[in-house]
């Protein structure tokens, strides 16, 4: 498998830890529709949150939370809206970004509440 897909499977299990930690009930970590994925669907506090993880080595492109760009935001919110559907959700709804860099010197865990909201 390719290295990016084990930072980022590693990246995951750090986001999910982190989570829990914070208090949050994991519902689902890699929910599909069709070809849009959601890391991690959790629960806090009476909110369904939506969780992007985003893993990097380093910032030297930029942080990894810039990289859930307008358009990953669609694809994340029409998923959104089929899981809310399909299991017939009634929580106000968030979006978080963990973002992550991770090396061989450096772990550092960057969650950002309410990254972006969905426009109407």
């Amino acid at each position: 498998m390719a290295e990016h897909n084990d930072l980022g499977r590693l990246g995951e299990e750090i986001a999910l830890k982190h989570l829990r930690d914070k208090g949050f009930t994991i519902r689902e970590t890699n929910w599909r529709f069709g070809k849009d994925e959601i890391d991690i669907i959790a629960e806090k506090d009476n909110y369904l949150v939506i969780v992007e993880v985003k893993t990097r080595q380093s910032a030297v492109f930029g942080e990894p939370e810039v990289f859930v760009n307008a358009n990953k935001q669609r694809f994340l919110i029409r998923a959104t809206q089929a899981y809310i559907e399909k299991f017939d959700i009634d929580f106000e709804t968030r979006f978080d970004i963990v973002s992550i860099i991770l090396n061989n010197t450096t772990k550092r865990v960057h969650h950002l509440e309410d990254a972006f909201y969905p426009v109407l």
